[in-house]
């Protein structure tokens, strides 16, 4: 029997069956984002950085006693070495700048005083020996050659040492140009003389003009600049290393409260890694406090004891070859040179001497204050006897010129025995001795100063560094307990 087809039909209301709820169409595929429009997506979190999570880290770790310790290791350790890494560079300095003071700077500031004297004293003689006429003595006219050989030697040295572009090298190339043009001018000065042309002494003047009012002023500049470089290395060499000296004391600082904290901590009295690095950074902060101090001594003797006694010699010697130039130039000039002060007029050269001989007698005065031992006074006050008889004679040979005895006075300025020049001669050779023994004197304290630091950079390296490594060794005993 054929069975009816079932109905797909809904059962009609009121029959019975469970109604359903109505299910919402779906969307097709390509339909779910909107028809083209994109679908809202979450908002994405911002990344942590690499620092913040390294914080995080650190104070996860900070919350354990582990953690704590390798945390307090690590800034030890970095303490220690950077308080080796400032000493090692600032005593560097300290050790390089006392150097140049020892080896450069006053040498070359004494090499500079000598081109100053080395000219004058060139001057000096050139005038004694146009004194003696057609008849120059060979004393005189060594020394003289002596003078300006020195005076270049000198400069080439200088030169040698000094920055092309500085103040220093343009007044050497200035002396270097000015000295030919001198020696020139006194070649004809006594090539007329010899002819016994009165020229010969305007050429001599006028060459004596010229040292005085170009190339005498040139060398003092130069002795100036190499003064200031002096005092400038001093300067470098002779401040504590305060940086240096408060990384120390923080670094002990550090250490003690490290230790202080294992023991009440764990109860025991020592930490022998903390203990290696507290002996280590302690070594290093002495050496270096002591060490300093004994070379800023040192330094400051060579300057106070050495360098100013060396300018103070320096400025008299060259007052006394200035006053021997103008007294012969007195007798060369006979008058024909004249200054006008107020109402008076006085011959040029002897109101000039006069004035290098009250710069001398203010000179020795204060080289005998400095002298702090009597090697160092006796040359002094041997300058200072021949000085006053010097004055003495030169008044008699004034008198003797002014009342027209001029051969008299010659014979009185330069002639032997009696004669100005003798007195000359003893202030010269004395000033000289008491130089030698002042130069002396200030290579040996220098010399200290410089050497209180020797080793002393790299000691405070290397005493760092075994710190460091007895901070590491201490607290990594400690972590070892915790293992």
């Amino acid at each position: 029997m054929t069975q009816p087809p079932k109905s797909s039909a809904a059962p009609p209301a009121g029959a019975g069956a469970p109604t359903l709820p109505a299910v919402p169409p779906q969307p097709l595929p390509h339909q779910r984002a909107g028809a083209g429009v994109p679908a809202a997506s979450p908002t994405p979190q911002p990344r942590r950085t690499a620092f913040a999570e390294g914080v995080d880290r650190l104070r996860a770790a900070a919350t354990t006693e582990p953690g704590r310790l390798r945390i307090i290791g690590a800034l030890l350790a970095l303490l220690v070495v950077a308080f080796g890494a400032v000493t090692a560079w600032q005593t560097t300095d300290r050790a390089a700048a006392a150097d140049d003071v020892l080896r450069r700077s006053q040498p070359l500031s004494s090499d500079a005083a000598d081109i100053y004297r080395s000219l004058a004293d060139a001057n000096t003689a050139a005038s004694s020996g146009f004194l003696a006429g057609g008849q120059e003595t060979k004393t005189s006219r060594d020394r003289y050659e002596r003078g300006i050989r020195t005076a270049a030697e000198k400069l080439v040295r200088a030169a040698a040492n000094s920055d092309a572009d500085s103040p220093s090298a343009a007044t050497i190339a200035e002396l270097n140009r000015l000295l030919p043009e001198y020696k020139g001018l006194i070649e004809r000065a006594r090539t007329y003389n010899r002819q016994g042309f009165p020229v010969g002494g305007a050429y001599l003047r006028y060459a004596n003009e010229k040292m005085q009012k170009e190339m005498l002023p040139a060398a003092e500049r130069l002795y100036s600049t190499e003064n200031r470089r002096l005092s400038a290395d001093y300067g470098d060499a002779e401040p504590y290393p305060w940086a240096a000296i408060a990384l120390g004391f923080l670094a002990l600082a550090a250490l003690a409260w490290a230790q202080y904290r294992s023991y009440r901590r764990t109860n025991r009295v020592l930490n022998h890694g903390l203990v290696a690095a507290t002996a280590a950074a302690t070594v290093a902060l002495l050496w270096l406090v002591v060490g300093h101090s004994v070379a800023r001594s040192n330094l400051g003797d060579s300057y106070d004891h050495g360098v100013r006694s060396l300018n103070v010699l320096h400025e008299a010697r060259i007052a006394s070859l200035k006053a021997r130039g103008n007294e012969n130039l007195t007798l060369v000039a006979r008058g024909a040179e004249t200054k006008k002060v107020g109402d008076e007029t006085y011959d040029a050269y002897d109101f000039d001497f006069q004035k290098n001989m009250g710069a001398l007698d203010k000179g020795l005065a204060e080289a005998r204050r400095l002298a702090d031992d009597e090697a160092g006074e006796q040359p002094v006050t041997a300058a200072v006897g021949n000085m006053t008889e010097w004055k003495k004679r030169h008044s008699s040979a004034r008198e003797q010129d002014e009342n027209g005895n001029y051969q008299q006075a010659l014979d009185m300025v330069i002639g032997g025995k009696g004669a100005t020049v003798e007195c000359f001669d003893g202030v010269d050779a004395s000033l000289a001795d008491a130089l030698g023994h002042e130069e002396n004197e200030f290579r040996q304290a220098a010399g200290d100063g410089r050497d209180a630091m020797t080793g002393l950079p790299v000691g405070a390296a290397v005493l760092a560094v075994l710190a460091a490594a007895g901070v590491l060794l201490g607290i990594g005993r400690r972590l070892s307990e915790y293992r």
